[in-house]
């Protein structure tokens, strides 16, 4: 005979909802997944390896004459005075040591010179790194670089964490870990190997 306590049974509403619970979770889960999904591929810049970012078409300027920030769209448009200027700035730079974290020119890390010299010569205010940097202006492909893009690499192949500035169709200025700044020339294997993208910030008038 059996002599258990004998278990009343669930009211008709308490059954429906628990069976119903791994169905609303599983639907909440594919939601969140699909989301999260789409809006990593609307942010992502099929032009730009390693770039998740959505581009940005405005930067921060200081007006000659005034400490007034504005915003500029991108690219800049520039006077042949000041790319002039500029590419004196780069060839006064080279050899000064590397720094991690140098933004001066007792020391550069490499976006610590774009940053330098973009804010001495246009009065532009650049992100701090080469990762944010990747994401201002335009892309152009490899083949029609002209001086004053930004050139970015992937030294471990995963994330954008160098940027130089182009001198010509090959050659690039920027600040090496071992030599400091520098030029070096796109087609060397390390670089061509590590290149991700380059970007377009400032133009000739």
């Amino acid at each position: 005979m059996h002599t258990g306590t004998r278990r009343t049974p669930l009211p008709l509403t308490r059954r429906i909802r628990r069976a119903l619970l791994p169905c609303i979770a599983t639907i909440i889960i594919a939601t969140l997944a699909g989301c999260g999904s789409s809006g990593s591929l609307s942010q992502h810049d099929p032009n730009c390896k390693y770039s998740l970012k959505k581009r940005k078409t405005y930067i921060t300027c200081i007006s000659p004459g005034t400490a007034t920030p504005t915003r500029c769209p991108l690219p800049v448009t520039v006077s042949g005075t000041l790319i002039d200027r500029f590419f004196i700035s780069i060839n006064n730079a080279l050899g000064i040591r590397y720094r991690y974290g140098g933004t001066t020119t007792e020391g550069f890390d490499c976006s610590g010179l774009v940053m330098h010299l973009f804010r001495e010569t246009f009065q532009m205010q650049l992100p701090r790194t080469a990762a944010e940097q990747s994401s201002l202006g335009s892309t152009i492909p490899k083949n029609r670089l002209k001086p004053g893009d930004l050139v970015f690499f992937s030294t471990e192949g995963k994330v954008i964490d160098h940027v130089g500035i182009v001198l010509d169709n090959n050659r690039f200025a920027h600040a090496a870990t071992r030599g400091g700044v520098t030029i070096s020339k796109l087609s060397e294997r390390y670089y061509d190997q590590r290149y991700a993208c380059a970007a377009r910030i400032i133009m000739k008038k």
